[in-house]
């Protein structure tokens, strides 16, 4: 019996070649559009992610406790020394690097800005951030000049500056609060395709940056750099809990930037969303197919009610072509999805430079392909098929055998 029916539900399926075509063709698409989203979210994640924290940030970040929302001079990390030596034997922890942060302004012949003075190790800062990377003209603090100075070629431009150009920085002394004022000489110009770093943040050598903010050895952060990136993702990780000591705090980078965090959750639901958006549209394709196919033999449903077939009978062959209709949509749908998907993981798509929730995505996206979206997609359309297709089935089920041959006339 149901060999039969599988039989028939492909025969009538194909007697007109053209709509059924059409139908599968539209429900295809729209799932191969949801193949590719998916790859597309997460390939825009884990590019996202890393922009951020491979830029600057850093998986997890040290701090001073308050020091993130007052940017407080005198607030460096308590008891700093132990806390390096307990890093320095951390298992999971790559690398580290130390940093001070100020307010400030620069001065030069044409112009002046406010900026943020960051006091950076050479040595160790080339592992946690692109900056040595992102250098347009010169270099990147060679040599053992503690007046050599690098900022963005935005504020270069803002400054009218270049290379070997000498400017003034100014920046507030902790505890006391008075002025301290130095000159640098520009030794290196970076373009990292972030317009707020390029025009706001500077570059010093550490120790000079102590000097000029009287913090002593003190510094503001360390930035950290895990042996896994998942590391930073995991909230319950006891490494937060450990180094959240001595008035000091340990934040992963969702924590950091929660809101990058909120927005990826988002996208969960977002592609959920666009889910049914697209079946809701996809549905109408369906329920058309099917009543164009049901209204054409409406003759034959009249002279199968009329020799005793059961309305369960009716509504069931309905079903399976519902279902076959289904099968051939998901196979066009599914090599699409694949070959659309697979052609963008080789040649990546370009939103460099466009900022989205404070991170600026500076590689080409590329989708990544998992297994999961070709398994779970198709189910949905599937069985989205077959729930559409109950109400062209309940119709046939309730034909009267006279108004069908009637209505064949």
């Amino acid at each position: 019996m149901w060999l039969t029916l599988i039989k028939l539900a492909w025969r009538n399926l194909f007697r007109n070649k053209r709509r059924t075509i059409i139908a599968s063709i539209a429900i295809g698409i729209g799932l191969a559009v949801l193949i590719f989203a998916d790859a597309f979210w997460m390939g825009m994640e884990q590019n996202m992610v890393r922009t951020a924290t491979a830029s600057f940030l850093g998986d997890g970040q040290i701090h001073r406790e308050g020091f993130r929302d007052t940017q407080a001079v005198e607030m460096t990390i308590n008891q700093l020394n132990e806390v390096v030596g307990d890093l320095s034997q951390e298992g999971i922890v790559e690398q580290f690097t130390l940093r001070t942060f100020a307010f400030g302004m620069i001065t030069s012949p044409a112009n002046v800005s406010a900026i943020s003075l960051v006091g950076v190790q050479p040595s160790t800062e080339r592992f946690l951030s692109k900056i040595d990377d992102a250098i347009v003209e010169g270099a990147y603090f060679e040599g053992d000049n503690n007046r050599d100075i690098v900022i963005g070629a935005k504020l270069a431009e803002l400054l009218e500056v270049t290379l070997g150009n000498r400017v003034v920085l100014t920046a507030a002394q902790a505890e006391s609060g008075d002025l301290s004022q130095e000159m640098f000489r520009i030794s290196g110009i970076y373009r990292l395709g972030d317009e707020a770093m390029e025009a706001g943040m500077v570059f010093v050598q550490l120790e000079k940056a102590q000097e000029m903010l009287a913090i002593g050895s003190g510094v503001h952060e360390i930035a950290i750099k895990f042996t896994d990136t998942k590391y930073g993702q995991d909230k319950d990780l006891p490494f937060w809990e450990r180094y959240s000591q001595h008035d000091n705090e340990a934040l992963g980078w969702t924590e950091i930037l929660s809101q990058l965090k909120a927005v990826f959750e988002m996208s969960k639901y977002s592609k959920y969303i666009m889910g049914v958006i697209l079946f809701g549209v996809v549905v109408f394709g369906i329920i058309n197919a099917l009543f164009m196919s049901l209204y054409e033999r409406m003759f034959e449903f009249g002279v199968l009610r009329a020799v005793g077939t059961r309305p369960f009978g009716m509504a069931r062959l309905i079903l399976f072509e519902a279902g076959a209709l289904a099968i051939v949509s998901i196979v066009f749908g599914t090599i699409l999805g694949f070959g659309l998907t697979w052609i963008f993981t080789k040649v990546g798509i370009d939103y460099t430079g466009i900022e989205y929730v404070g991170v600026t995505i500076q590689e080409l996206i590329y989708p990544i392909m998992t297994v999961e979206p070709f398994i779970l997609y198709p189910i949905w359309v599937f069985v989205f098929t077959i729930i559409t297709g109950l109400y062209p089935a309940r119709y046939a089920a309730k034909i009267a055998p006279a108004t069908a041959m009637r209505r064949s006339f």
